[in-house]
C-alpha cells in the first residue's frame, strides 16, 4: 500500500467511500487525487488537485449519462433528452449525488476560515464528484466508470420526467413565451459579482427588446439567469414559473 501523505483522506474513510460506489481500487493514489482541491493541493507540497480529474470526469459523465437516458427512453426526441440530460448534469443535481456519497466528509480543501463552507458548496462537490468518476474510470475502464453512474445515479435515472424537467427550465419556458408573442429572444447580462472567489454570487439582467425585465442572482451564472427568467415568467403571467 502507498504510504499516505499527511493531509491524506484515512484509509478507513476511503474504504466506506469505495463502498457507497461499488468500487475498490488497485491505486488509491487517484482516489486522493480526485478528493484534493486546489486550495488543498497549493498548501501541500508534491499533491496534485483534481482539476484534470474533474475535466475528463465531465466528458465521461456527459456520454454515460446521455447514453444511459437513451436506453431508458429510446424513443424520446433529441430535445427531450439533452433537457433531462441538461438537469441530471447540472451543478445542483452533482453536488446532491456528491452528498449522498459522503464527498463533504472527505473533499479535501484549504485551511481557509471559510474552510466548511468551501468544503460544503455545490461546486467543490459537483466537481469531486466528476473526479471520483474519473478517477475509476482510470483505475478500471469504461464498464466500471458505467457501474458507479448506474449505483449513484440510477434512482435519478428512472425517475426524472421530462415535463417536470421543462418547467424547471425556466430560461426555455421563457424563451418559447416571448417567441410565441412575437417578441425577441431574452439577452441576459451580468451586472456584478460580489463575495469571496471560492463562492461567488453573480447578479444577472434579463432584457427584452433593450429593457430590463428582471433580475436574478445565483453561485454560476446558470443559476442567476434561470433565477431572472423565473421572475420575468412571474411578471408576464402571475401564475407562471411557479
Amino acid at each position: 500500500m502507498t504510504p499516505r501523505r499527511a493531509g491524506d483522506v484515512a484509509d478507513g474513510r476511503l474504504a466506506d467511500l469505495e463502498a457507497r460506489l461499488g468500487h475498490a481500487f488497485r491505486d488509491r493514489n487517484l482516489l486522493q487525487r480526485a478528493l484534493t482541491h486546489s486550495s488543498r493541493a497549493q498548501e501541500q507540497a508534491g499533491a496534485d488537485d483534481n482539476e484534470g480529474m474533474e475535466f475528463l470526469g465531465d466528458a465521461l459523465l456527459g456520454f454515460l449519462v446521455a447514453e444511459a437516458l437513451f436506453a431508458r427512453h429510446k424513443e424520446m426526441d433529441e430535445g427531450g433528452l439533452s433537457k433531462m440530460k441538461a438537469y441530471l448534469v447540472s451543478r445542483p443535481s452533482l453536488a446532491a449525488a456528491a452528498r449522498d456519497l459522503g464527498l463533504e466528509q472527505v473533499v479535501q480543501v484549504g485551511k481557509s476560515g471559510a474552510r466548511t463552507a468551501l468544503q460544503s458548496s455545490d461546486s467543490v462537490l459537483a466537481d469531486a464528484f466528476e473526479a471520483v468518476l474519473a478517477a475509476v474510470h482510470l483505475d478500471a475502464g469504461e464498464s466500471a466508470a458505467r457501474r458507479v453512474v448506474e449505483r449513484v445515479l440510477g434512482r435519478r435515472l428512472d425517475d426524472t420526467d421530462r415535463e417536470e424537467v421543462e418547467r424547471r427550465d425556466h430560461k426555455t419556458l421563457l424563451q418559447e413565451r416571448l417567441q410565441a408573442a412575437g417578441r425577441p429572444t431574452p439577452l441576459y447580462r451580468v451586472g456584478k459579482t460580489e463575495g469571496p472567489p471560492h463562492r461567488p454570487v453573480f447578479h444577472v439582467d434579463l432584457l427584452v427588446d433593450g429593457e430590463v425585465l428582471s433580475h436574478g442572482r445565483g453561485g454560476t451564472k446558470k443559476e442567476a439567469e434561470q433565477r431572472a427568467a423565473q421572475q420575468a415568467l412571474r411578471s408576464l403571467s402571475p401564475a407562471a414559473g411557479k
